[in-house]
């Protein structure tokens, strides 16, 4: 199993590519960042969230879109 995500934006869909022969092996999976926006949406009469905090470890935002890409540790 991969121990590290190597996520290329999608605007860079060439890369991705390029980034899986390099990185060809067992220690990282290279994927497309396939997010669009924030998920959960809050209106009105709606309860409370139920999840406490947000799954991700770091916002990889500012990377995709500094390099074209970020790289993260896969938690188990």
């Amino acid at each position: 199993m991969a121990i590290l995500f190597l996520i290329v934006s999608r605007n860079e869909p060439s890369r991705l590519t390029y980034l899986k022969h390099v990185f060809a092996g067992d220690t990282v999976d290279v994927i497309l960042d396939r997010r669009l926006g924030e998920r959960r949406q809050r209106w009105e009469g709606v309860r409370a969230e139920r999840r406490q905090e947000d799954r991700r470890q770091r916002d990889v935002t500012k990377d995709l879109q500094t390099y074209g890409w970020a790289l993260v540790r896969r938690w188990p």
